[in-house]
Parts: structure tokens; C-alpha cells; sequence
């Protein structure tokens, strides 16, 4: 059956491309076909005047894609803000979401399954009008949560999920990552603590800069 994620966090710098990075190699390894997409890039430098998506360019070599790198991101900007606003801070036309679907939709016709890196969380403005959970709703994709391991997780990964629940987007799970090397109470208690508080699968741990544990990969198929 055709699966098809959104990478998705509580927040920004969660760990979004090493789990998504890690999970197209993880689904490669096991013989499928893996299309990736960072439809918006934020904060890009800039070389040789073209700006740079870092974020997608691992993406699209984890994913050893043989289709466009313009593909996988055809939006971005130097602004290191939600893609709303970099564009009015690059003064650059804001991103097309039908252009989006249409590159999702040019990959997706070549894989088994998708990998969709979002920016930030789910309310993060694409264009004023739309956000990324009206991009997993448009293209049926999957949330993958990405949460922080660290003090204050609990109340941002509710919210989040609560919000995907309202809107109607389909939850795979959540990944927990160790982003700081702790310990704290916080790392200890809060796997304990999500078991308790949704019924949301809990996809599987990160450990700190560890490789990415191969049962994530597993549970989502």
C-alpha cells in the first residue's frame, strides 16, 4: 500500500530532516521506492547566485532521487522565518501551493512512498491563506510528529496533535528525539508521560545524535 508522510514538529529545529533523512534510507533499504520534498525552504545561503536548501539537499541524497532537485524545493528564501513571511522580507512572490501539489505529484507518481519535510509545526503560514496542515489535507498525507525531547514537550506535542486531530489529518505517530544530551527529569518521564496522555502511537526514540532507530521505519509501514 502507497504510504505518504509529513514530517512535521512541535517546533522548529526538532529534527525534522534527520528523521526524514533517515527514514527514506530506512524504506530504501527495504526495497521501496522513496520520493522526499521540502516544498519551502527558509533561512537558505547563497552560492553562486543561486540560493542553496540544505534541508531538501539532504533530503534528496538521502532519498538517492532521480528526479529534480527544483522538485523536491521549488521555494525558497533567505529569511529565516515561516515562508509567509520571507517571502515579504525577500521581497519575493509568496509560495504557489498549486505549483506544490503539482511537483508532489510529478514524484509521487514514481515512488512506493513519500516524505514531505514541513517547516516547523503544522500552523506554519505557507501563504497567508494556507499552512501545512492544509497541505497534508490536500495531498493526503500522514503526520509523522516530531518532538523535542526536553521540559515543555508535553504541552506543545498535545497541542499539535490536538490540532491535527480538528483538522482532520491522519496521525502515523510521533518520534520522541533526545535534542540535548540531558539527562533531565524531563528526558526520563516524558515517553511515561505521552503513553498516558494520547493514544497516539509513539513511533519510537532518538537518541542523542544517534542514527536513527530502525523500528520508526518499521512501525510505519
Amino acid at each position: 500500500m502507497k504510504r505518504r508522510f509529513l514530517i512535521s514538529g512541535t517546533d522548529t529545529g526538532v529534527g525534522k530532516t534527520t528523521v526524514g533523512c533517515s527514514l527514506a534510507f530506512s524504506f530504501q533499504v527495504r526495497g521501496m521506492r522513496v520520493g522526499v520534498m521540502k516544498p519551502v525552504e527558509t533561512g537558505c545561503a547563497e552560492r553562486d547566485g543561486k540560493l542553496i536548501a540544505a534541508d531538501a539537499e539532504a533530503l534528496f541524497g538521502g532519498a538517492f532521487a532521480a528526479y529534480s532537485i527544483d522538485l523536491v524545493c521549488p521555494f525558497r528564501y533567505r529569511a529565516p522565518v515561516a515562508p509567509a513571511v520571507a517571502a515579504e522580507l525577500d521581497g519575493a512572490a509568496p509560495p504557489d501551493f498549486d505549483r506544490i501539489v503539482e511537483c508532489f505529484r510529478e514524484i509521487d507518481g514514481q515512488t512506493d512512498v513519500m516524505i514531505v519535510e514541513g517547516s516547523g509545526g503544522l500552523l506554519v503560514p505557507i501563504t497567508w491563506e494556507r499552512n501545512f496542515a492544509d497541505l497534508a489535507l490536500a495531498l493526503d498525507l500522514e503526520l509523522v510528529l516530531v518532538v523535542p525531547n526536553r521540559l515543555g514537550s508535553l504541552n506543545a506535542t498535545l497541542l499539535a496533535l490536538d490540532y491535527a486531530a480538528r483538522r482532520g489529518i491522519k496521525c502515523a505517530g510521533y518520534v520522541l528525539n533526545d535534542v540535548e544530551p540531558g539527562p533531565s527529569p524531563a528526558m526520563e518521564t516524558n515517553e511515561r508521560a505521552l503513553v498516558r496522555l494520547t493514544t497516539v502511537p509513539h513511533l519510537g526514540g532518538l537518541r542523542h545524535k544517534a542514527p536513527l532507530n530502525p523500528q520508526i521505519a518499521q512501525n510505519l509501514l
